[in-house]
């Protein structure tokens, strides 16, 4: 289940579009689900226990953890779990950090 700010859920279709454009894709699941199930393309895994810190980081650093540039605060930013309720947490961590 996927999660943005001004849509609270997106479908898969709706997502696809959203990654031709310039979204980031943070997949909140742990590892071992990752491990398990499979990654979704051009995503990146941060576990939602790990989400508050690595949006607070030097952009520095959360580029080199996650092979990824840092988001701006303005920037678009899709979360994604498995059944939805992590993804929402995730937004709500996001927004309360000044995400929007």
């Amino acid at each position: 289940s996927l999660c943005a700010g001004g849509a609270p859920s997106l479908s898969y279709q709706e997502l696809k579009d959203l990654k031709k454009t310039n979204v980031l894709h943070i997949d909140v699941r742990e590892r071992w689900e990752i491990d398990r199930d499979g990654k979704i393309p051009a995503s990146i895994n941060i576990p939602l226990g790990e989400l508050v810190g690595a949006l607070q980081m030097d952009p520095t650093e959360f580029k080199e953890q996650y092979n990824q540039k840092m988001p701006s605060k303005s920037d678009p930013v899709v979360f994604s779990c498995l059944a939805g309720k992590r993804s929402k947490q995730a937004l709500s961590f996001a927004m309360s950090l000044g995400f929007s």
